[in-house]
């Protein structure tokens, strides 16, 4: 079937019949609440992970690639892990990934109390954990569709990204809270984290993909076709490049942070404030994403986006104290969700569902191979040159990302979202 012609994903309502609201959708409210808490105790992990390497071994280099280990195996996995996602049971598969990243995590605390934790341990459960993320994320990225209408795919996904918010939000600072009270109970809280998750799969009742009607083809076959998908859309391969560059250029930004305030002697709990601003400024953009969707082209909210990004990036090199910086790190996740909820909805929308794990998957795997590179690069960068000229470097790279964003053809050219949401069909002109 030609792909301007795919069916989207269906959505269980039979034609013409009016939706019920988001609030008293059962299963999409659960899907929500359990990735809340699951991801509020990833918070926990995650700032934890940097602290307690830079304890053992005092290296920033050796806290980057630890942090780096676990978004590898989105570059090493994810088209076979896309390709496998369309045959398999989603819902079981979240299920079992979710049980193993929380005995990954559980086994942190368990060394510690033996006094046998090191570092080795810690790249081992860092890249442990993020291979189940990937099957984990890539299924879950294909569930939501199934569990609202398509013409509320953009109000859930903002809906959803806000909830979600509040983790990243409140995540750091108890983080920060939680890891000064013991080394060991970030990690613990974040594999009970993963139970809770785990019973709000089991309630869920609807199913998280179509009965496939074709005999699966070869695992290398299915791979190819969501290659070949992508490679025909040259405005969604043209995002996942430069999302390759994002990861390069902005996941060292925690780090960075931490030695700073390091430098600062700032408390953990000061850490754990400054990156909560994540959520703070992610909420803020999502609050203003409706709005500017309906008023400005995907062009001109790309472009204000990532310019207003490039402008405040440079300005942390002015941050006299905590308090600046976290105000400054708020306004440029602010600007970076209004973008990526932009180009999430956009790719929702678009992608056939049984394609959806396969097309996500090379998606993914294109703009995430940047974000290993991007955590050791920022580390190396800390460890030589130190936090102002890492900060130089990586905002001259973000300016260039600026510029791509703003003269390119594919992306002057997108159809507002809103037009694309109400269609049955996807029509993309061909290029």
């Amino acid at each position: 079937m030609p792909i301007d012609q795919q069916p989207q994903a269906s959505t269980g309502l039979a034609a013409g019949r009016q939706p019920r609201s988001l609030w008293r959708n059962r299963d999409y409210l659960l899907l929500v609440c359990g990735q809340v808490v699951s991801q509020l105790g990833s918070q926990f992990s995650l700032l934890a992970f940097p602290l307690l390497a830079l304890f053992i071994s005092g290296s920033p280099a050796h806290a980057g690639l630890i942090g780096s280990m676990r978004l590898l195996p989105y570059f090493m996995l994810s088209l076979p892990a896309g390709a496998l996602i369309d045959r398999w049971d989603r819902k079981r598969l979240m299920f079992v990934c979710n049980v193993g990243r929380g005995l990954c995590l559980l086994s942190i605390p368990i060394a510690l109390a033996l006094g046998h934790l090191t570092l080795l341990q810690l790249y081992l459960v860092s890249l442990l954990e993020g291979t189940f993320f990937v099957f984990f994320d890539l299924a879950e990225l294909a569930s939501l569709p199934h569990v609202v209408a398509r013409e509320q795919i953009i109000a859930a996904t903002t809906q959803s990204e806000m909830a979600y918010n509040l983790s990243f939000m409140l995540g750091p600072a108890l983080g920060g809270i939680i890891y000064g009270l013991g080394k060991s109970l970030p990690f613990l809280l974040d594999a009970c984290s993963y139970l809770i998750s785990l019973c709000s799969l089991l309630l869920i009742k609807t199913k998280f993909q179509r009965t496939r009607e074709t005999r699966p083809e070869k695992l290398w076959i299915e791979m190819r076709a969501g290659l070949l998908w992508i490679w025909h859309q040259p405005l969604i391969l043209f995002l996942a490049c430069m999302g390759t560059l994002f990861h390069l250029f902005f996941d060292g930004i925690a780090l960075i942070v931490i030695v700073l305030a390091r430098q600062t002697h700032a408390a953990p709990l000061l850490i754990g404030l400054v990156l909560a601003m994540d959520g703070v400024g992610s909420t803020l953009g999502l609050l203003l994403f409706s709005r500017l969707s309906k008023r400005f082209s995907f062009h001109a909210i790309s472009s204000v986006c990532y310019w207003i990004w490039a402008m405040l990036w440079l300005t942390m090199l002015l941050a006299g104290n905590m308090l600046t910086l976290g105000i400054i790190l708020a306004l440029i996740y602010c600007a970076i969700m209004i973008f990526d909820l932009a180009q999430f909805s956009y790719r929702r929308l678009l992608i056939p569902d049984e394609l959806q794990g396969r097309v996500n998957s090379v998606f993914r795997l294109i703009a995430y191979s940047g974000a290993p590179l991007g955590l050791t690069l920022a580390g190396l960068l800390l460890q030589i040159w130190g936090p102002s000229m890492t900060i130089t470097v990586l905002g001259i790279g973000v300016i260039g990302m600026a510029l791509l964003i703003t003269f390119n053809s594919h992306l002057r050219r997108a159809r507002p979202l809103s037009e694309i949401s109400r269609e049955k069909f996807v029509e993309i002109p061909a290029d």
